[in-house]
């Protein structure tokens, strides 16, 4: 059910679906009772979208693709086995993670493979206990072989923003 017009609703999950895979937006979407749309006052163009009142997705127009929140990685890790979307790291590091602090090679445990340079990612520990959410910086095979360097740029942890 939507709150929003179908044909902006249809626009959205085409995004997802080149994003994340038709299997995430129907996660995402699935049960839900309503999805509403929010656009920007200045250009009108999509900013957010709420499932039932809460912001799941945060929209990117420089870009052209959608930032994912705690509310709809939440709902990825609940329906979704680990490493789908995920990074997984060392439970020693958890507190860093939640505290907004970058994710470096030497601590990743595990990695989904389809993930690509840029994606949006979502970072939990060994538990799969979310951590907070953000962007891959290099490719899979050199986040399992560097010891060195950045491989989540983190955007937000549970427990602090960066922004």
């Amino acid at each position: 059910m939507s709150n929003s017009d179908p044909h902006i609703i249809d626009i959205v999950n085409a995004i997802i679906d080149y994003q994340f895979g038709p299997i995430i937006t129907n996660v995402l979407f699935e049960g839900s009772k309503s999805i509403q749309i929010k656009y920007s006052k200045n250009t009108g163009r999509i900013k957010h979208v709420y499932v039932d009142d809460e912001l799941f997705l945060n929209y990117r127009p420089n870009i052209g693709l959608f930032t994912l929140t705690l509310n709809s990685a939440g709902r990825i890790i609940k329906k979704m086995e680990p490493p789908i979307l995920r990074i997984i790291v060392l439970n020693e590091i958890s507190e860093f993670i939640k505290e907004g602090r970058n994710v470096f090679n030497k601590h990743v445990v595990e990695v989904d493979d389809n993930l690509r340079p840029l994606d949006e990612v979502i970072v939990v520990n060994q538990l799969d206990e979310l951590l907070g959410i953000g962007r891959l910086m290099i490719p899979v095979p050199y986040v399992r072989s560097f010891k060195n360097g950045i491989a989540v740029n983190i955007r937000k942890g549970i427990n602090k923003s960066k922004i």
